[in-house]
């Protein structure tokens, strides 16, 4: 059960994938790398749900035995009061864990042996409002996983999980279907220049503070996706997040690759990144 939690804690997976032309969003996990890492280690599916906690605060108490994995931002954790260090913790029914301080990243990831046991929406786990009960959790919800497991086996082997991506400030994106009508000087700003995220950053898209001169017009609605940014008539770029609605009609500029989107899922307001163009290759 969740004892406590801020806004901005919800059930994830993989997402509704397929359904754009319902105006279905994919929605799921932000950090899909902390993502994958974590149904890993807890050897479960690769579409299990977790949770997604994107503030410090959490904390929940477990009435069954267990095995939870921990992943994506660096933030103390506590078990019944003590401060713990470990990525894969063994519960027993009565623990609770507590989510502090966040040292560096945006989100925490927890994972439990097989997954949690919400509903199935639409092919999907993922909170997301108006499909699921709710978009996020909220104190006293209780959420379903299968109880009275035994403990993953005692192994020689220690979890070492590498964090400096998280501190990662260069993107990998792609051309746009738009990016050639920008302008030789917008092109090569777009490319050299660092961008500050603004505070108006959720799970629908990130807003860079920085502007750039736009003299593209709008274009017909078109399709967008998770990792597209767009550049609005003021000059504003948008980097799509999980969330974003499935068509658009501002100029699409860049695309993120798949890393470059976990790695910016963990950045928060005020934190500056920079556009790394990589070529396509056809044939």
């Amino acid at each position: 059960m969740i004892l406590k939690t801020n806004p901005g804690t919800s059930v994830q997976d993989h997402g509704r994938i397929g359904l754009g032309h319902w105006g279905i969003p994919i929605a799921g996990v932000m950090d899909q790398r902390s993502y994958a890492w974590i149904n890993h280690l807890l050897k479960n599916k690769r579409n299990d749900a977790i949770l997604e906690i994107l503030q410090p605060g959490f904390k929940c108490r477990f009435d069954s035995y267990i095995t939870i994995g921990l992943s994506g931002a660096k933030a103390e954790i506590w078990k019944n009061d003590k401060l713990t260090s470990s990525t894969l913790i063994k519960i027993i029914p009565g623990d609770e864990l507590e989510i502090g301080k966040f040292l560096f990243g945006n989100i925490v990831y927890m994972g439990i042996a097989q997954g949690f046991q919400t509903a199935v929406i639409l092919s999907s786990r993922s909170n997301y409002p108006k499909i699921t009960t709710t978009g996020m959790l909220s104190s006293g919800d209780k959420i379903p996983f299968f109880t009275n497991q035994s403990h993953t086996e005692e192994t020689f082997a220690s979890v070492r999980l590498k964090t400096a991506w998280l501190e990662e400030i260069t993107l990998e994106v792609y051309p746009g279907s738009d990016f050639e009508a920008l302008s030789a000087n917008n092109k090569t700003q777009v490319v050299n220049s660092k961008f500050t995220i603004s505070t108006l950053a959720n799970r629908m898209a990130f807003q860079l503070e920085e502007l750039l001169p736009n003299s593209i017009p709008e274009r017909l609605t078109a399709p967008v996706f998770p990792g597209t940014v767009q550049l609005t008539s003021g000059g504003k770029l948008l980097i799509l997040m999980r969330d974003a609605q499935v068509t658009g009609g501002y100029p699409r500029v860049l695309q993120l690759t798949d890393n470059s989107l976990s790695v910016l899922a963990q950045k928060r307001p005020g934190q500056q990144i920079r556009f790394q163009l990589k070529s396509i290759k056809i044939g």
